[in-house]
């Protein structure tokens, strides 16, 4: 079984790398032999987070690319980058997302909410993983080898909040709640994903989802007692955690298995 984990000679594009979960993400995909892309809104934050990973797997082959998932010629000039480095791409890790600069008006009421942060959020939790599954997907059809699609959503993109574990609250200080924005993005992404699924089946790409629950992440303690309060295993997530399911879902290990939703959330899903 372990031949069925190797990612040796596959290539593995993360968007979003440089991210709570993304570089842990990154550092499992190459301790397990894949060549990995990581992909940041910026060039500085791309190569500050591939030194973390080299000090973490100093023989690890990867690269920095800059791009806006949201601009569909930005995503073009990344993909076409990450050929030219690595001769192909295998595995697609569509994880970039967005909580908006002003933690404030992200985690605003549902009746105040703005709506053009909420397009703003949209644009790089959906429009960017279409873009981005569009142009890789293309690329994977173009090899003729099939390729594994992973999208990073959330539990929160099946179950609706427990709005009363938030009061109290805080994330970096901030008063904080789960937004609708973020529900019905991560909901949406599931449903592309689904679509997806089918639609390249006959190309033996397969594409799943990885739905975490809480992470530890700056909340305060008021919050991770009410969240670990409803978790059937009695606390809150650590990044590591997600690991395991990511290097299943990227490797040979999962070869029968799309259209899946993978919901690492210590049980929560089961009540």
């Amino acid at each position: 079984m372990h031949n069925h984990f190797d990612l040796t000679g596959k290539t593995a594009l993360v968007t979003g790398g440089g991210g709570i979960l993304g570089r842990g993400f990154c550092k499992a995909l190459a301790e397990y032999g894949a060549s990995v892309v990581l992909v940041e809104l910026s060039v500085e934050r791309a190569q500050e987070a591939c030194e973390d990973v080299l000090q973490a797997i100093p023989d690890a082959r990867l690269i920095p690319l800059a791009c806006d998932v949201a601009n569909k010629d930005s995503v073009k000039s990344m993909v076409d980058s990450a050929v030219r480095a690595f001769g192909s791409i295998d595995i697609l890790l569509n994880n970039a997302a967005s909580k908006a600069e002003d933690l404030n008006a992200f985690f605003a009421p549902f009746e105040h909410y703005d709506l053009d942060l909420w397009r703003k959020v949209m644009s790089i939790n959906i429009d960017g993983a279409f873009l981005v599954a569009q142009a890789v997907g293309a690329q994977m059809v173009k090899q003729g080898k099939g390729g594994s699609i992973i999208n990073t959503s959330s539990i929160y993109g099946v179950l609706a909040p427990d709005q009363r574990i938030y009061e109290g609250s805080e994330y970096m200080g901030v008063n904080i709640n789960t937004p609708a924005v973020y529900s019905a993005s991560k909901a949406a992404l599931i449903g592309l994903s689904n679509y997806l699924a089918t639609y390249w089946a006959n190309e033996n790409i397969r594409v799943n989802v990885l739905s975490p629950g809480g992470v530890e992440s700056g909340q305060n303690e008021t919050f991770k007692k009410k969240y670990s309060a409803r978790i059937p295993l009695g606390r809150m997530c650590r990044d590591e955690e997600l690991h395991g399911a990511i290097l299943f879902l990227a490797s040979d290990a999962s070869s029968y298995f799309t259209g899946q939703n993978v919901m690492v959330d210590g049980g929560l899903s089961v009540w």
